[in-house]
């Protein structure tokens, strides 16, 4: 895994944490990291295990196999680097290109199988859309924008005269 941030404190040792401070951002294949403050877990074989980032908002990317971007915002986000999953806490926000959005206050994302779980705290509720799939050759659906009315339909056609 590769980082930047303003400061750093840690060692690279077995099973140590490293704490990575101001303006954090960590890749690893196409997947990336940014936040305020990230923690990385060492495993005994000195491996990025996992890493937890905080801010506001905590941020994950990462193309699947299809080529397809996903994006999550949270407060925390917390990184099994080992399994690729990815749990996102607090006002927490999945995107799929071309497939849908979803909300709540955990959701639970498994970046190798594309799976989304998500939970609500107290009365609140996950939302989600789910984008019909593109047809050929069309380009890929967006989910509306929070407050945007849909899109009015087409005017029905006339009836044909004299039927």
């Amino acid at each position: 895994m590769n980082f930047s941030s303003k400061s750093m404190d840690g060692f690279n040792a077995p099973n140590t944490v490293t704490t990575l401070t101001g303006n954090v951002v960590a890749t690893q294949g196409t997947m990336k990291l940014t936040g305020a403050v990230a923690k990385l877990y060492l495993d005994a074989d000195t491996q990025v295990a996992r890493a937890v980032v905080t801010g506001n908002l905590a941020h994950i990317e990462q193309l699947d196999d299809a080529g397809n971007l996903m994006q999550g915002d949270a407060l925390q986000l917390d990184y099994d680097n080992i399994n690729g999953i990815a749990v996102l806490t607090g006002n927490a926000v999945v995107r799929q290109q071309g497939r849908g959005e979803f909300h709540g206050d955990k959701l639970v994302y498994n970046t190798q199988t594309s799976l989304i779980t998500g939970e609500a705290a107290g009365d609140g509720l996950v939302h989600g859309v789910i984008l019909p799939k593109a047809k050929p050759g069309a380009p890929a659906a967006t989910p509306p924008k929070p407050g945007t009315p849909p899109a009015t339909p087409p005017p029905a056609p006339k009836p044909a005269e004299g039927h």
